[in-house]
């Protein structure tokens, strides 16, 4: 089983991206990701604007701050929420991306061979190869290069990954 969305991903290296932002936008990068495919809603802030509302800094976006911070931009009608691989793929299969980070640093996984040490990047499909999981990704970039799909392996990186979801609350 393979599901991918149609997501437009976006370089964390852009030359609209305020070059000292630039090495750790990766979180702001993936909110915008995320808010331009699930509330079809791209006028609101950039990426340099959301860098500042959601407390980015040089070393990164903690998970609590980008959390926290989503619920205030979104407003009530949004759940912006911390969950696990079940729930990714449900979110999946019903047509939204999910925010993942991964951290090798802060989970203190420091010996081992993942796919980035610390790094945010939308979950933008998944697809079952022998009852494993590999994740799609757009990797927001890098220098000189703009982002691309990836396909990654869950079990490979479960130990330093972590999901947020953004879903509209039901009526």
């Amino acid at each position: 089983m393979k599901i991918l969305l149609d997501v437009q991903g976006k370089s964390q290296y852009d030359t609209d991206i305020k070059e000292s932002f630039r090495p750790s936008a990766c979180g702001p990068v993936t909110a915008r990701v995320l808010m331009d495919y699930i509330t079809q809603d791209s006028s609101t802030y950039n990426v340099n604007e959301l860098y500042k509302r959601l407390g980015g800094t040089k070393i990164g976006l903690f998970k609590h701050r980008y959390i926290q911070n989503m619920r205030r931009i979104l407003g009530a009608g949004w759940i912006v929420a911390d969950c696990g691989i079940d729930e990714v793929i449900q979110q999946i299969k019903e047509g939204r991306p999910v925010a993942a980070k991964f951290d090798k640093w802060f989970t203190f996984h420091w010996r081992g061979q993942y796919e980035f040490n610390y790094h945010w990047v939308p979950i933008i499909g998944f697809e079952l190869i022998d009852n494993e999981i590999q994740l799609i990704i757009h990797d927001n970039g890098g220098p000189n290069r703009e982002s691309r799909i990836r396909q990654i392996s869950y079990n490979k990186n479960k130990s330093i990954l972590s999901f947020v979801k953004m879903e509209p609350l039901k009526k």
